[in-house]
């Protein structure tokens, strides 16, 4: 070998070995960066006349695809789950359970007991006040859950848009880089940086719909849905939602009330089993507004047509005339049957028996549409009202069962129903985050082993020694040579 190629292979040596050392380093800098796929420095051996050495081809970047796309696959689910258990939650508290003195059935419970007081002494006009503070105190709840039932749609209204908008901006982004990215690769340049990006990019972009990344030429990547939405194939997808400023018990999207989803126009349906985006935080938000809320807005909502229609009943007070709002009205106004959605919200107790709205409490005893009251210690109307509420009668409405109930009965089905949801709930998030867990272990366990890359240092600076002690060797040799 003459002294040229061995100068030649020395600097080629040592090209590589500083370009490794900045691999090595970079890949140590980022061991915990999100999105960083390991990067690993390629070589080749040269051969050129009597000349050989080594030379840089490039660098690579290594990421398993199938754990990456099964976490992502988590990702969506924990989001979606932790979303409809949100407002799940957010719904039991302001139900309440039975040992809270606030709860809808501690409602009905103290109301039974202020009737069953009253009417064991109907003379007595604090017992009669307490039992229509009872009753203010029932229909007040009950007006609670409503709002806050259309106060938690309203908002995932308001959190869809910005989905959306999140979801639009994230894919024209993915985009950008996959232009970038196949620029750069027909340009023989190093794409890993890109590469990163991108893949931080999919992950944010999975919380809010599943997805899964097929790859297509020159670097470029295509996404879709496991439902066979196209989100980005060439060109990204473009998402539409029509934000409403507030939604009320009887805005449904499927009275279109509220605005769907559509995926470059065409109306794509965002929840349910036909659903072709579900299982992330964007579908999600649809079934809470469209679906979870909705079904609890029919279920309080029947729970409070039954407790009107019972103390309303015909017959039970012969003093009221007849189209005459009963004990509980729908604001103000008799309860009418074919008016029913947004009754929970509505209720009212009648305001003659209120003396903060003009009325009487002794007409509690004595009767609605009485004149004058009646005698002190007759309490058989009262012990009426208090049979109204604890007899047994299956529900008009709603799908709590048809099994007859008090009310209290149908209001503690309804707190189970709302309790057993939010367990399960609770158990679709501790598996997804089980499953989630081991998932990014695995990852991590596939990403830098800063062991390893150290070992690598160590390994190129004897390298990098080794080639610079051939250089001095043979500028030794060049030395002496010219001094002869």
């Amino acid at each position: 070998m003459s002294i040229s190629s061995a100068l030649s292979n020395a600097v080629g040596g040592l090209n590589a070995s500083a370009r490794a050392a900045g691999v090595a380093s970079t890949n140590l800098a980022n061991a915990l960066t999100p999105g960083y796929g390991v990067r690993a420095l390629e070589l080749a051996s040269q051969s050129s006349g009597n000349r050989g050495g080594v030379s840089i081809v490039g660098i690579t970047r290594t990421v398993d695809q199938g754990i990456l796309s099964d976490r992502r696959m988590s990702d969506s689910q924990i989001a979606s789950a932790s979303t409809r258990a949100e407002f799940i939650g957010q719904l039991e508290r302001i139900v309440g359970t039975p040992d809270e003195g606030s709860s809808l059935s501690a409602r009905i419970a103290a109301f039974d007991a202020s009737l069953v007081l009253a009417s064991n002494k109907p003379e007595a006009t604090e017992l009669l006040q307490a039992a229509v503070l009872r009753a203010g105190e029932l229909a007040s709840t009950l007006n609670a859950i409503s709002a806050e039932i259309q106060t938690r749609r309203t908002n995932a209204d308001g959190e869809i848009a910005l989905a959306v908008d999140r979801v639009n901006t994230t894919l024209a982004q993915i985009e950008t880089l996959n232009t970038r990215i196949r620029s750069e690769t027909k340009g023989g340049n190093s794409i890993a940086a890109l590469q990163d990006q991108r893949q931080k990019a999919i992950d944010q972009l999975a919380e809010y719909v599943p997805i899964r990344q097929v790859p297509r030429d020159n670097g470029a990547v295509a996404l879709f849905t496991p439902g066979g939405a196209v989100l980005l194939d060439g060109k990204a997808a473009t998402l539409d939602f029509t934000p409403s400023n507030v939604v009320a018990p009887h805005m449904t999207l499927g009275a279109g009330l509220v605005s769907g989803l559509t995926i470059n126009g065409i109306n794509t349906p965002a929840s349910g089993p036909n659903s072709r985006i579900s299982g992330g935080k964007l579908s999600a938000l649809f079934e809470v507004r469209d679906d979870l809320g909705v079904d609890a807005n029919t279920q309080v909502d029947a729970l409070a047509r039954d407790l009107a229609e019972r103390f309303q009943a015909a017959g039970l007070d012969a003093t009221r005339a007849p189209g005459d709002p009963g004990l509980f009205t729908d604001g103000g106004a008799v309860f009418d049957p074919l008016n029913e959605v947004g009754i929970a919200g509505r209720i009212a107790v009648n305001a003659a028996v209120d003396p903060n709205n003009g009325g009487d409490l002794w007409k509690l005893r004595d009767g609605l549409g009485a004149v004058a009251p009646g005698a002190a210690g007759n309490g058989a109307l009262l012990q009426d009202w208090r049979q109204a509420l604890s007899q047994n009668g299956a529900l008009n409405s709603g799908n709590l069962g048809a099994t007859a109930r008090s009310l209290s009965g149908h209001s503690a089905s309804f707190t189970s129903r709302i309790g057993q949801s939010r367990l399960s709930l609770d158990q679709d998030i501790s598996f997804a985050a089980a499953r989630q867990s081991e998932l990014k272990t695995l990852e991590l366990e596939g990403g830098v082993d800063t062991d390893a890359e150290m070992q690598r240092l160590l390994l190129i600076e004897q390298s990098y020694s080794a080639n610079a002690r051939m250089i001095q060797t043979l500028d030794d040799m060049m030395q002496a040579l010219l001094r002869i």
